[in-house]
């Protein structure tokens, strides 16, 4: 039988840890005196409210968690606080359709980045750094923030974990899971720093720089303006973009090991980072010759943009500084691409990951060569470690199950009303937590308004999906999972 009690104590914890993000907002509201200052103070009680009732529930629970309680308390954790995070929209009346404040909370905390938003602009300070704060926390996982902070919460917190993390390798910093969230959360903070004094100098207001750089870090996109960092003109702002959406799509364990441990040569010998700086430069050079050619761009124009694109693209960040939807549509080919691959495991960026794409590629070379010497013993390595063959399985499961999910929201999306254009490419966006789309009913400039509460209920499922990597929810709708053996 699930331990229910413990499930409800965690998400009460939780939601206490939710209401003082609110409070943060709720100060800083108060402070400026806006009108969304009553919003927060009742979003802020209600949420209090909601952990004292989780926790009530959950009282004299045994504080341990097994396998199947981990993954019903991650899935629940991402809904739940989704719930109460579509508060402060509804109450200060900026979102008066709970659709809509649902979508758009779930797309900040799985670092989408998709908007219903038509008009960022007309949000008070308050609710601007509301939905900053949602992809800050949701880009290395809600509850994993709270094993950082709270390392003695529950038992078995490598499983849940497991239940939470990115990528088909888990690789751990130290033995003690609390230790290396810990040591995670300050490599994301360092770079979180780093892009905010990296944007203050390149010219951004203090207001922006502190947004931008908690977006950019976290690879969710959500911005201060309509035109998000194509605001401000200015190449310096661009590069600054691209060098942190990169680092931070880069694995935080590879980082960790490179800044703190001095293995520089691992940084450049990992198979997973050379496969996504390989593709980076592919796809950027592919985009520029057509920028070029096709749109009579200066080359360092071109370089810049293209540059920014495909980096923002793979490492499923979202934001922009050009309209890509005007561009040559074999440029929507290579940047879909990206879209799909994403950028490394144990990182803030979302989509297939280029470990896994790695893994395909040295399956599929092994296959070629196994067709002339039938006999041949292949193992697959990366990174000269051997991945099992329960892995290889896994991987390929992962990738049938990513593409049937796609396929399945495209299809129903077209008979929906959605042009198919933009039907594949809304599909890649959510599965894997990108943000903008190739088309122009919605491009990437564009919000999400027009489509239909069906349409937008069918998205945030996948969103949640694609950033719990499909399986932790799945495994929910399965026979197995509810029975007591």
């Amino acid at each position: 039988m699930l331990n229910m009690k413990i499930i409800h104590k965690v998400i009460g914890t939780l939601l206490f840890i939710e209401a003082a993000m609110m409070a943060g907002c709720m100060g800083m509201a108060i402070y400026l005196g806006e009108d969304d200052s009553l919003a927060f103070i009742i979003s802020v009680i209600l949420t209090v409210l909601g952990g004292i009732i989780f926790k009530y529930i959950g009282r004299d629970a045994d504080n341990s968690l097994g396998r199947r309680e981990a993954y019903l308390l991650v899935t629940l954790t991402w809904i739940i606080f989704s719930l109460f995070g579509s508060f402060p929209y509804m109450i200060s009346g900026y979102i008066t359709n709970f659709t809509n404040a649902y979508f758009e909370t779930i797309s900040g905390f799985t670092t989408t980045g998709c908007s219903i938003i038509d008009d960022v602009e007309v949000l008070p300070h308050g609710l601007l750094f509301w939905r900053t704060m949602t992809q800050w926390i949701g880009g290395l996982g809600i509850v994993f923030f709270t094993i950082a902070i709270i390392p003695s919460l529950v038992g078995g917190n490598v499983k849940v974990f497991s239940a939470e993390a990115t990528g088909p390798i888990r690789a751990k910093m130290h033995p003690r899971l609390g230790t290396t969230a810990k040591w995670i959360w300050s490599i994301y903070s360092l770079l979180t720093i780093g892009c905010g004094i990296s944007y203050y100098l390149a010219g951004m207001g203090l207001f922006d720089c502190l947004n931008y750089a908690m977006t950019t870090t976290a690879t969710g996109g959500f911005s201060t303006h309509n035109a998000s960092t194509g605001y401000f003109h200015n190449p310096y702002i661009d590069y600054t973009a691209i060098l942190f959406m990169f680092l931070s799509g880069t694995s935080f364990t590879l980082l960790y090991t490179t800044l703190f441990k001095g293995r520089i040569k691992q940084f450049f010998k990992n198979s997973e980072f050379r496969f996504y700086v390989i593709i980076v430069l592919i796809a950027t050079t592919i985009i520029t010759l057509f920028l070029i050619n096709d749109n009579g761009y200066k080359v360092a124009d071109a370089i810049r943009v293209s540059l920014f694109q495909v980096t923002s693209f793979i490492t499923t960040t979202g934001i922009f500084n050009d309209d890509a939807a005007k561009w040559h549509h074999t440029t929507w080919v290579v940047l879909s691409i990206c879209m799909f691959l994403g950028a490394c495991s144990g990182s803030t960026s979302g989509g297939f990951k280029s470990i896994r794409a790695v893994m395909v590629l040295t399956i599929l070379k092994n296959e070629i060569k196994r067709i002339l010497h039938p006999r041949a013993v292949l193992p697959v390595k990366v990174n000269g470690n051997n991945i099992p063959y329960s892995s290889q399985v896994t991987l390929l499961a992962f990738l049938t199950a990513y593409m049937f999910l796609c396929l399945f929201t495209y299809f129903c999306m077209i008979l929906m009303g959605v042009d198919s254009t933009n039907s594949i490419t809304i599909a890649l966006s959510c599965a894997g937590n990108v943000g903008p789309t190739l088309g122009l009913e919605i491009g990437p400039t564009m919000s999400w308004n027009i489509l239909s509460d069906g349409v937008k209920w069918l998205l945030s499922g996948l969103m949640l999906m694609g950033r719990l990597e499909i399986f932790t929810v799945l495994v929910l709708f399965t026979s197995a999972f509810w029975k007591e053996n």
